[in-house]
């Protein structure tokens, strides 16, 4: 598992709802984390699954 800047980050990357299956449909997820290319982005609750791509971490500031 990628260890990630800081605990914030970590907790709200690898948060996993009880009630929704889809984190596109969870609004407590808002930040969605792709293994495979080691990127971050940020989920826009709008009923797709759009996301914003980040560079720099919205808690820390550190570049991801």
């Amino acid at each position: 598992m990628k260890k990630h800047c800081c605990e914030d980050m970590a907790y709200h990357a690898n948060f996993e709802c009880e009630i929704h299956e889809n984190p596109f449909e969870c609004p407590d997820k808002i930040i969605i984390f792709d293994k495979r290319n080691d990127d971050y982005g940020l989920i826009i609750h709008d009923g797709g699954t759009s996301c914003i791509s980040i560079d720099f971490c919205p808690w820390c500031g550190s570049e991801l």
